[in-house]
C-alpha cells in the first residue's frame, strides 16, 4: 500500500507513504488517495488531513511504467475529486511539495506547513505544461504574482514565504494539522459544505481554450520533454531549444 489511513470519529489521516521516492505519487497511489477519500464521504468523516511520510510532502510525479497522459488525467480527476468534497481538506506539509506534490497541495480546502517547507511547480525545469485548472486554482490560492513566479520562472516558495502570504494558514507540524482538524470538527458540516459549494461556484473550472490546449499538447509532444527527463535523470542543467 502507498498510503497510510488513520481514522478516527471525525478526522481522517491520509498519508502518502513511499519515502523511497519522497513520496512521489503514481497511479496506484492515486487510487489509493481516491478510494480513501470515497470512503470518507461514506463514513461522514469531517475533515481529511493529507500529508507525506519524512522526508517529503510529496516530490512530484512517479511515472514510471505508466503513459504520461493516463497519469495526467489520472491526476486532474483526483486534484477535482480532492477540490469539491464536501468536507474540509488540509494540506499538511513538512519537506518538498513539488509538482503534482503542490498540486495536491493547493487543491486542499487549507494548509499547514512547516516555515521550512519547499513549495512549487518546476515544470519549466522540465518542459512540461501543467493543465488550465492547475493554474486558476494556482492563481486563486496564491494570488496572480506567486502563480506567475511558480510557472513563468520555476520560483519554489517556503512555507513562511507563502504563510505571509495567506496561501499557507498556519504554520505547523502535522500534529498542529491534527489538532486544528479537530477544532474543525465540531463545526457545523452543513454549513462548511454549503460554503464550501458557494466557495467552488464562485471559482468555476476554465472553460476549454484552443490556444492554451495547443501549447500544452504542443509542449508535451516536443524535444525539450525528453531533454528536460534526460537532464532530470542525470542531474544536469537541461538545454532547451524550444522545439
Amino acid at each position: 500500500m502507498s498510503v497510510k489511513l488513520s481514522w478516527g470519529d471525525s478526522v481522517l489521516v491520509a498519508t502518502i507513504d513511499r519515502p523511497e521516492r519522497r513520496n512521489a505519487v503514481d497511479q496506484q497511489t492515486l487510487f489509493e488517495l481516491a478510494s480513501a477519500l470515497d470512503e470518507s464521504s461514506r463514513q461522514k468523516i469531517r475533515v481529511v488531513v493529507i500529508t507525506g511520510s519524512a522526508p517529503a510532502f510529496c516530490a512530484g510525479a512517479d511515472l514510471s511504467g505508466v503513459r504520461e497522459t493516463e497519469f495526467t488525467d489520472a491526476l486532474h480527476k483526483f486534484l477535482i475529486q480532492l477540490a469539491t468534497l464536501p468536507s474540509v481538506t488540509i494540506a499538511a506539509i513538512s519537506g518538498p511539495a513539488l509538482g503534482a506534490g503542490a498540486q495536491i497541495a493547493m487543491s486542499c480546502d487549507l494548509r499547514v506547513a512547516t516555515a521550512q517547507s519547499i513549495i512549487g511547480v518546476p515544470a519549466a525545469r522540465l518542459g512540461l505544461v501543467v493543465n488550465h485548472w492547475t493554474v486558476e486554482r494556482l492563481a486563486r490560492e496564491c494570488s496572480w504574482p506567486v502563480a506567475r513566479a511558480m510557472l513563468l520562472a520555476a520560483r519554489n516558495y517556503s512555507g513562511a514565504e507563502l504563510a505571509n502570504l495567506g496561501s499557507v494558514q498556519r504554520i505547523g507540524e502535522l500534529e498542529d494539522a491534527i489538532n486544528w482538524a479537530n477544532e474543525i470538527a465540531l463545526l457545523a458540516p452543513l454549513s462548511i459544505a454549503g460554503h464550501k459549494a458557494a466557495l467552488n461556484a464562485s471559482s468555476p473550472a476554465p472553460e476549454i481554450d484552443q490556444l492554451v490546449q495547443s501549447a500544452r499538447d504542443r509542449a508535451w509532444a516536443s524535444n525539450d520533454v525528453e531533454e528536460g527527463r534526460s537532464a532530470f535523470i542525470e542531474k544536469r542543467s537541461a538545454k532547451f531549444k524550444g522545439e
